[in-house]
């Protein structure tokens, strides 16, 4: 039950220091929140504002070293994290990422991530290198989730079907079987105990599965990067597909070289600039090899700065030719949409699959396509 005291200290709190005339705090540890609540959220009022409420002989704001160390004690750990989001989202405090010791304090997730590999370029020597850990944090958390996802999928089950090993008399692995088991051999009665039996795995009936991954690099679609390197890198690992990994603004840099790293390849990302989707699908276009077999995921927003017809052109190609399209509009957990419409539609006329998806429902997607 929440005291007629409590509830004053709350409204006081939402309120800010412009209602400290009418409701003042008394309590040290309330003070210090609402210092912290104030460092951040003042800025609604505008640099002009701040500067006459911050004159005068008060103590100074807290450092962001302490601002953080502050919200830490002081708020919940889910209140604390909202905190930091609005510090990097609303109020641009890019001084957070440009201090190693800062860095280093903050809590890894998809949102601070997200806002290194944004900032990256202003980063340098010891910053880089705490910025890389982080990434390197957050990434291994979401190979860890996704792979758990992508496991009970269908695809997943796919997966397991092509891999697992059949004990039966056709695969059995006679030169294996004799090597590991000579230690065995019986030379009283001159014969080999078989203690115990190795197989060959299941041999595939199909060539692996193409997959070609082509991510447009716009800022926007930083969730979807992030997510789309982190399937490649597990992708790749997969011996029932072979994949490649694209990325692209005005140019294309293939990292499928680099994409059993999604560390690597995130930080290789280089946001912004204009965007050519139709040189892209034609290098991914280039790539096909076996159509029937082939899938080409297009990650983007869809906003094209070359010519729409020529992109339009050589999607039809690629369709015609036998090969899966889907283009994604975002791939991420919120799988929340911002694109072209136009485009979407008359890629969809076409033929490809557009839509927003999480990584699971993709791999569920591609499962089914495998399957027929």
């Amino acid at each position: 039950m929440i005291t007629h005291g409590a509830a004053l200290n709350r409204w006081r709190l939402i309120l800010g220091k412009n209602a400290e005339d009418s409701l003042s705090l008394t309590e040290k540890r309330l003070v210090r929140m609402d210092d912290a609540l104030d460092f951040l959220y003042s800025r609604e009022a505008g640099p002009d504002v701040r500067r006459e409420q911050n004159g005068g002989q008060e103590e100074s704001h807290p450092t962001v070293v302490r601002w953080l160390h502050e919200i830490r004690e002081l708020f919940p750990k889910e209140t604390a994290e909202i905190l930091q989001r609005h510090a990097l989202d609303r109020y641009q405090l890019t001084a957070l990422l440009t201090d190693q010791e800062i860095l280093e304090k903050m809590e890894p997730d998809e949102a601070l991530l997200e806002t290194v590999l944004s900032l990256k370029g202003m980063m340098k020597g010891p910053v880089l290198d705490a910025a890389r850990r982080i990434v390197e944090r957050v990434v291994a958390q979401l190979i860890n989730k996704m792979q758990q996802e992508i496991r009970r999928s269908a695809f997943g089950k796919l997966n397991r079907t092509s891999r697992s090993a059949v004990p039966s008399l056709r695969n059995l692995d006679i030169k294996r079987t004799i090597r590991k088991n000579l230690a065995h051999y019986d030379r009283e009665n001159q014969r080999l105990v078989l203690e115990q039996l190795y197989f060959n795995s299941r041999i595939q009936r199909h060539t692996p599965w193409h997959v070609i991954i082509a991510v447009d690099e716009s800022g926007s679609m930083l969730p979807s990067i992030i997510h789309s390197a982190v399937m490649a890198g597990i992708f790749a690992k997969l011996p029932m597909l072979t994949t490649n990994l694209i990325i692209f603004d005005t140019a294309i840099v293939d990292l499928t070289n680099r994409m059993d790293d999604p560390v690597e390849t995130l930080m290789s990302v280089q946001l912004g600039g204009g965007t050519d989707i139709a040189k892209a699908m034609a290098y991914c276009k280039n790539l096909i090899s076996q159509p029937r077999r082939t899938i080409v995921v297009l990650v983007s927003d869809l906003c094209e700065g070359g010519s729409r017809q020529t992109l339009y052109h050589t999607c039809n190609d690629i369709v015609e030719s036998g090969a899966r399209f889907i283009a994604l509009t975002a791939l991420n957990e919120q799988a929340v949409p911002d694109y072209d419409r136009t485009t979407a539609q008359t890629l969809a006329d076409l033929g490809a699959h557009v839509a927003a998806m999480t990584p699971e429902h993709l791999t569920d997607f591609m499962a089914g396509i495998m399957n027929t």
